[in-house]
Protein backbone atom coordinates (compact mmCIF):
# COMPACT_ATOMS: atom_id res chain seq x y z
CA UNK A 1 0.00 0.00 0.00
CA UNK A 2 1.85 3.07 -0.92
CA UNK A 3 1.08 6.06 1.51
CA UNK A 4 0.03 9.56 0.40
CA UNK A 5 2.47 12.46 0.62
CA UNK A 6 1.42 15.96 0.31
CA UNK A 7 2.12 17.05 -3.15
CA UNK A 8 2.77 20.70 -2.21
CA UNK A 9 5.53 19.54 0.31
CA UNK A 10 7.13 17.13 -2.75
CA UNK A 11 7.23 20.52 -4.43
CA UNK A 12 8.97 21.99 -1.93
CA UNK A 13 11.70 20.07 -1.36
CA UNK A 14 12.38 19.43 -4.96
CA UNK A 15 12.52 23.20 -5.42
CA UNK A 16 14.99 23.41 -2.50
CA UNK A 17 17.16 20.23 -3.32
CA UNK A 18 17.11 19.87 -7.17
CA UNK A 19 16.35 16.08 -6.54
CA UNK A 20 13.62 13.71 -8.38
CA UNK A 21 10.09 14.01 -7.59
CA UNK A 22 10.49 10.04 -6.86
CA UNK A 23 13.51 10.53 -4.70
CA UNK A 24 11.60 13.88 -2.51
CA UNK A 25 8.73 11.81 -2.56
CA UNK A 26 10.29 8.94 -0.45
CA UNK A 27 12.26 10.70 1.45
CA UNK A 28 8.83 12.41 2.30
CA UNK A 29 7.51 9.02 3.15
CA UNK A 30 10.61 7.69 5.42
CA UNK A 31 10.04 11.32 7.39
CA UNK A 32 6.16 10.47 7.92
CA UNK A 33 5.65 14.08 6.07
CA UNK A 34 8.71 15.91 8.08
CA UNK A 35 10.30 18.01 5.69
CA UNK A 36 12.95 18.59 8.14
CA UNK A 37 13.74 15.38 8.23
CA UNK A 38 13.01 14.75 5.10
CA UNK A 39 16.06 17.07 4.15
CA UNK A 40 18.35 15.19 6.80
CA UNK A 41 17.33 11.98 4.77
CA UNK A 42 18.33 13.50 1.38
CA UNK A 43 21.66 14.92 2.43
CA UNK A 44 22.50 11.68 4.38
CA UNK A 45 21.96 9.34 1.03
CA UNK A 46 23.67 12.29 -0.97
CA UNK A 47 26.63 11.58 1.07
CA UNK A 48 26.60 8.38 0.46
CA UNK A 49 26.61 8.82 -3.64
CA UNK A 50 29.03 10.88 -3.45
CA UNK A 51 31.64 9.45 -1.74
CA UNK A 52 30.71 6.24 -3.47
CA UNK A 53 31.22 8.36 -7.13
CA UNK A 54 34.91 9.89 -5.78
CA UNK A 55 35.84 6.51 -6.81
CA UNK A 56 35.51 6.43 -9.54
CA UNK A 57 38.28 7.29 -12.51
CA UNK A 58 37.97 11.03 -13.77
CA UNK A 59 39.66 10.87 -17.69
CA UNK A 60 37.71 13.61 -19.42
CA UNK A 61 36.54 16.89 -18.56
CA UNK A 62 37.70 20.95 -19.56
CA UNK A 63 39.73 23.55 -19.47
CA UNK A 64 38.32 26.67 -17.77
CA UNK A 65 39.69 30.54 -18.27
CA UNK A 66 38.33 33.57 -16.87
CA UNK A 67 40.11 37.16 -17.27
CA UNK A 68 38.59 39.68 -15.40
CA UNK A 69 37.25 42.77 -16.92
CA UNK A 70 40.29 44.82 -16.21
CA UNK A 71 42.71 42.81 -18.06
CA UNK A 72 45.15 42.28 -14.62
CA UNK A 73 43.53 38.77 -12.94
CA UNK A 74 42.64 35.60 -14.73
CA UNK A 75 41.92 32.35 -13.89
CA UNK A 76 42.44 28.77 -15.22
CA UNK A 77 40.89 25.40 -13.79
CA UNK A 78 41.07 22.03 -15.40
CA UNK A 79 38.01 19.97 -14.38
CA UNK A 80 37.79 16.16 -15.07
CA UNK A 81 34.66 14.06 -15.10
CA UNK A 82 34.38 10.53 -15.54
CA UNK A 83 32.65 10.90 -19.12
CA UNK A 84 32.89 12.92 -22.42
CA UNK A 85 29.34 13.55 -21.98
CA UNK A 86 29.06 14.83 -18.32
CA UNK A 87 32.37 17.06 -19.60
CA UNK A 88 29.82 18.62 -22.34
CA UNK A 89 26.59 19.41 -19.57
CA UNK A 90 25.66 22.93 -19.56
CA UNK A 91 25.53 21.78 -15.87
CA UNK A 92 29.26 21.21 -16.36
CA UNK A 93 30.41 23.85 -18.28
CA UNK A 94 28.57 26.28 -16.15
CA UNK A 95 30.44 25.09 -12.94
CA UNK A 96 34.02 25.88 -15.18
CA UNK A 97 33.03 29.30 -15.50
CA UNK A 98 32.40 29.67 -11.96
CA UNK A 99 35.41 28.12 -10.80
CA UNK A 100 37.75 30.10 -12.93
CA UNK A 101 35.72 33.33 -12.51
CA UNK A 102 36.82 32.45 -8.60
CA UNK A 103 40.10 31.31 -9.57
CA UNK A 104 40.87 34.93 -10.83
CA UNK A 105 39.16 36.44 -7.74
CA UNK A 106 41.00 35.13 -4.89
CA UNK A 107 44.44 33.75 -3.88
CA UNK A 108 44.85 30.43 -3.09
CA UNK A 109 48.09 28.36 -2.51
CA UNK A 110 46.64 24.68 -3.06
CA UNK A 111 43.95 23.24 -4.81
CA UNK A 112 42.61 21.77 -1.11
CA UNK A 113 42.88 25.55 -0.32
CA UNK A 114 40.97 26.42 -2.86
CA UNK A 115 38.16 23.69 -2.35
CA UNK A 116 37.72 25.30 0.91
CA UNK A 117 37.13 28.99 -0.24
CA UNK A 118 33.88 30.53 0.12
CA UNK A 119 32.01 30.98 -3.26
CA UNK A 120 32.38 34.46 -4.71
CA UNK A 121 28.55 34.50 -5.58
CA UNK A 122 27.18 32.62 -3.00
CA UNK A 123 29.57 32.49 0.79
CA UNK A 124 27.37 30.37 2.15
CA UNK A 125 28.47 27.75 -0.22
CA UNK A 126 32.28 26.15 -0.04
CA UNK A 127 34.00 25.61 -3.55
CA UNK A 128 33.72 21.77 -2.47
CA UNK A 129 30.25 22.12 -1.77
CA UNK A 130 29.39 23.40 -5.80
CA UNK A 131 31.29 20.44 -6.68
CA UNK A 132 29.13 18.32 -4.43
CA UNK A 133 26.38 19.59 -5.93
CA UNK A 134 27.55 18.69 -9.65
CA UNK A 135 28.50 15.20 -9.04
CA UNK A 136 24.88 14.68 -7.42
CA UNK A 137 22.76 16.11 -10.57
CA UNK A 138 25.22 14.64 -13.04
CA UNK A 139 25.72 11.31 -11.38
CA UNK A 140 29.37 11.52 -11.85
CA UNK A 141 33.20 12.34 -10.30
CA UNK A 142 33.85 15.68 -11.07
CA UNK A 143 37.23 17.39 -9.39
CA UNK A 144 39.38 20.21 -9.91
CA UNK A 145 42.84 18.72 -11.06
CA UNK A 146 44.71 22.02 -11.32
CA UNK A 147 43.93 25.09 -10.80
CA UNK A 148 46.19 28.77 -12.08
CA UNK A 149 45.73 32.27 -10.57
CA UNK A 150 47.52 34.77 -12.97
CA UNK A 151 48.11 38.11 -11.71
CA UNK A 152 49.51 40.67 -14.42
CA UNK A 153 53.51 40.68 -14.20
CA UNK A 154 53.46 37.22 -12.05
CA UNK A 155 52.51 33.75 -12.53
CA UNK A 156 51.10 31.60 -9.86
CA UNK A 157 51.25 28.00 -10.83
CA UNK A 158 48.47 26.22 -7.99
CA UNK A 159 48.99 22.43 -8.07
CA UNK A 160 48.48 19.90 -5.53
Amino acid sequence: MQKKVDINKIKQLREETDVSYAVCRQALIEANGDLDQARKILIQQGAKKIEKAKANETSEGKIFSYVHHNGKFAGFVEILSQTDFVANSQDFIELGKNLAQQAASLEFKSIKEFLNQEFIKDPKKKIQDLINDAILKLGENIKVSRAQRWVLGELQTKNE
